[in-house]
């Protein structure tokens, strides 16, 4: 039985898409399982599947504050951390790697995640590109999901380019009437 952090009352399960995570009815707050929330961010918007944040990865880019809140799991003390680039501060428990989130957090990182794919230029999106084929070639997850990955990026690098070349997408949708 997993206790809410913050109001000390029984989590619930909930659904996010396939994912089954632990939600307080009190508060709102979501504990995630180790690589649920990942789940969860990609079950929510397949675009996003390929901005993988791994929090142990890159030690450097974060700092880690002791928080208040025990692991809803484990009974651990947790750290706070700022959720890669999204400005969102979550609970992480380094114990178990499961992460609590505050109401409303989960919804901020999807929108931040998201406000950063429609951001990317397009030579952003070559950089991801050859970042994916690397990590494609390197074999980091498994290579069906390398490759989903790649693909992804791939395909919105595409979107990219037409939106910020208008007259290339005439030209190939020309191009591809002739030839039809």
């Amino acid at each position: 039985m997993k206790q809410c952090p913050n109001c000390n009352v029984e989590l619930v399960a909930k659904s996010i898409g396939p994912v089954e995570v632990d939600e307080c009815e009190q508060c709102g707050g979501i504990w995630f399982d180790k690589d649920q929330l990942r789940e969860a961010k990609d079950a929510t918007d397949s675009d996003l599947h390929w901005l993988n944040f791994q929090i142990w990865k890159h030690q450097k880019d974060f700092t880690a504050i002791p928080s208040e809140p025990k692991c809803p799991n484990c009974h651990k003390s947790m750290v706070s951390l700022k959720y890669g680039h999204t400005a969102v501060v979550i609970d992480y428990c380094p114990t178990c790697r499961g992460t609590w989130l505050d109401k409303g957090q989960f919804k901020k990182i999807i929108d931040s995640l998201e406000d950063e794919v429609v951001s990317k230029d397009f030579s952003g999106y070559v950089k991801e590109a050859v970042r994916e084929g690397v990590a494609l070639a390197n074999g980091t997850d498994s290579l069906l999901s390398e490759w989903k990955d790649l693909v992804s990026v791939l395909r919105l690098m595409q979107y990219r380019l037409f939106v910020e070349h208008p007259t290339l997408l005439s030209t190939v949708v020309s191009v591809q009437r002739m030839v039809q």
